[in-house]
Formats: structure tokens, C-alpha cells, sequence
């Protein structure tokens, strides 16, 4: 597996935080359901420490996942977890069991650790194209054109322009 892409994401998400300030950070926006831009960082972040984590012990549930506040009203902690991530995410792939609770309904599912990268991946994607809605409120912010889009949407879209 390569995770080349994976951190290039996630390295287009710290170039976000490292322009934004605390109070845009966590600001209630309107258009995401009055969530903020920190409150999807911070579910980027702990669904990516969720599927670490449970490397070793073979279970991933993600409901399970901490919560952190101080991730959401922080980009500077926010930046320093997304290098954690990157350091710690090159794993060797191996089988795990992906548990899920819907409603009273417990599911148990076989899957692996490259699959929960790339559905971590997928996931930051969708989250990222959240908060470039919010990002167009903030005049100051620079993001890539591609922030939050589909690596798949970005090579379709360069092939029609060819």
C-alpha cells in the first residue's frame, strides 16, 4: 500500500489549520449544521487514531473513538495529532474485525488494516469537501483546488480538459 496519499491529504488539511485562527476554527458555521470547521478536524482525526490503534489489539470500532475537544478548538494540537498520524499509520497489512453499533444492532465484520486506511482516506475526502464550504466564509484562507475532492473526480476532470 502506498500512503503517499493519505498524508498528502491530510498535509493539505495542517496547511488549512496552520492559516486559520481559533475562533474561525471553532465557529459554529451555518451551512455544516452549525459544526465547525474543528469539529470535522477532529472526527478526520479520531477516525485515523481509531484505526491505528486497534493495530495491535485486531478490533476496530469507531464509536469507540475519544473525543477530544481540545482537538477542535486547537488547529496548533489539531497540526501536532495529524503528525502523529503520519508518523504511525505505515503499518504491514493484517486482518482485523470491524465492530459497528447501529442502534441496538452490534455488527461484526471481517476487514483489514489497508482497507480502514483507505476508508480513513475516502472518509478525511468527504470531510474535507465539508469544510471547504465553510472555508469560502474566511476570505484569508488559501486552500488547493482540489481540497476535498476525489483523487478518481481530479484525474476525470484532467482528462476531459485534455
Amino acid at each position: 500500500m502506498n500512503f503517499t496519499s493519505v498524508k498528502q491529504t491530510l498535509f493539505e488539511l495542517q496547511h488549512l489549520l496552520n492559516q486559520i485562527s481559533e475562533d474561525d476554527y471553532s465557529k459554529p458555521i451555518e451551512y455544516l449544521s452549525n459544526a465547525s470547521i474543528g469539529e470535522h478536524t477532529r472526527h478526520i482525526i479520531e477516525l485515523f487514531q481509531c484505526a491505528i490503534n486497534s493495530y495491535e489489539i485486531g478490533e476496530v470500532n469507531y464509536d469507540k473513538r475519544n473525543r477530544n475537544l481540545l482537538i477542535q478548538t486547537s488547529p496548533s494540537f489539531a497540526i501536532e495529532k495529524i503528525d502523529e498520524i503520519c508518523a504511525t499509520i505505515e503499518k504491514e497489512n493484517k486482518d482485523l474485525v470491524l465492530e459497528s453499533v447501529f442502534y441496538d444492532e452490534v455488527s461484526r465484520i471481517q476487514t483489514n488494516y489497508f482497507r480502514e486506511v483507505i476508508y480513513n482516506l475516502e472518509h478525511c475526502i468527504h470531510h474535507q469537501a465539508l469544510i471547504k464550504v465553510a472555508v469560502f466564509q474566511f476570505e484569508y484562507l488559501v486552500i488547493n483546488e482540489n481540497f476535498g475532492v476525489a483523487p478518481s473526480t481530479i484525474v476525470f476532470r484532467n482528462q476531459c480538459a485534455q
